[in-house]
């Protein structure tokens, strides 16, 4: 199975795999001390671009794309500026509405700001996650306070869009030192928020130690509790919630999330990347020397095709949709079911609304408010 080159694609995912250090919740495609690969990898990646291109019936119009880790703050200038003009050879940038790049603290350059605008960045998202440089360090994360704020120093008055990442329920963080950050963030030169619950994945060594009992995590409800004081703390400084998730200043939400919550076609290149084409998932192999090689070679790099089920896809409809402050269409849902399917679904529906889980209207489907921090379960309650 191949990507659908006349696809309707209008956004772009770019993949720099390489760190300084892995966090040790990070699940992510990411290499530490593989950074004389950085060229290689980079002329592979810009090959990868121009041959999709090629394919394509014609110039594709792009709207949005996003430079996502790895830490992308570690691409070489010049080759970051290279990647740029390869993006304006290969397609048609007029339409560009937003162009993201993730920075980790500490690990950016002053002068790298002026390089990252010329490339067309409009959009900077800040791993900022705690301002406890005892618990990050725990985390094997080494960036500080102070590197948090001289980077919102640089970039909050020369990139048009400041975004901060969070995560709430670190081991270690107290209640207080959380309210405490947020407070000082809602005064930053920042325009969206994004706040994570921490997960724990298998194969990190977060979740190796948690098995050992090396730390405990907070308790649930007392993290659920500080989530709903910080959604009202945004609000109360202007930052509006879309997505369970997402905080943003009025129009600046993020346009290339948007796209894979809406399940547009959006195309990922580099090692791990992931695409879809409006049917079809694909994810390239994570090897970071196959990939080089298999590139420059013309060999496959998919690692992984996949044809979604009906079922799977109305799931996959249903948990993004919830996620949305617009909520989800009714009618999507029940698209495809059998009538026995869809009166226990409306059924479902209705016995949360009654529980106050849900709002419903003549079209569409919404979390309430208690239920923001549990919308898994309401997708799984209501399809099961």
């Amino acid at each position: 199975m191949n990507y659908n080159y006349a696809a309707d694609t209008r956004s772009l995912y770019i993949h720099w795999p390489f760190c300084p250090y892995r966090c040790h919740f990070c699940p992510f495609v990411a290499f530490v001390g593989q950074d004389a690969f950085m060229e290689q990898y980079h002329n592979a990646l810009m090959k990868e671009i121009k041959d999709f291109a090629a394919q394509c019936p014609e110039k594709l119009i792009i709207e949005t794309v996003y430079i996502g880790g790895g830490t992308p703050s570690t691409w070489p200038n010049r080759l970051l500026l290279d990647m740029s003009a390869i993006l304006k050879s290969s397609f048609t940038m007029k339409n560009l509405s937003e162009m993201t790049l993730e920075a980790n603290p500490g690990t950016v350059e002053q002068e790298q700001i002026a390089v990252w605008k010329e490339a067309g960045i409009t959009r900077v998202s800040i791993g900022v996650q705690s301002l406890n440089d005892t618990v990050l360090r725990r985390l094997n994360r080494p960036q500080k306070a102070s590197d948090v704020r001289q980077l919102l120093r640089w970039t909050g008055n020369e990139i048009e869009t400041v975004s901060v990442d969070v995560i709430i329920g670190l081991p270690g963080v107290t209640d207080e030192e959380w309210k405490e950050m947020i407070q000082e963030l809602v005064t930053w030169p920042i325009k969206h928020v994004s706040m994570y619950f921490l997960s724990i994945h298998e194969n990190t060594p977060l979740y190796t130690r948690l098995k050992k009992n090396e730390f405990a995590l907070p308790e649930d409800d007392a993290v659920v509790d500080l989530y709903y004081w910080t959604v009202d703390t945004f609000a109360d400084h202007g930052f509006g919630q879309y997505e369970v998730s997402s905080f943003a200043k009025a129009g600046h939400e993020s346009l290339h999330n948007q796209v894979y919550w809406e399940r547009k076609p959006y195309k990922g290149f580099g090692v791990g990347a992931c695409s879809f084409d409006g049917e079809l998932r694909f994810e390239n192999m994570k090897n970071l020397e196959r990939y080089c090689k298999s590139v420059t070679t013309h060999e496959p790099i998919v690692a992984v095709s996949e044809s979604l089920t009906l079922q799977q896809i109305r799931l996959e409809r249903l948990m993004l949709g919830l996620r949305r402050r617009s909520g989800v269409k009714i009618q999507d849902i029940l698209e495809g079911m059998k009538e026995h399917e869809s009166e226990k679904f409306l059924a479902a529906v209705h016995e949360l609304e009654k529980e106050k889980f849900l709002r419903t209207d003549a079209e569409n489907i919404y979390l309430s408010k208690m239920s923001l921090a549990i919308e898994n379960e309401i997708a799984v309650r209501l399809l099961r």
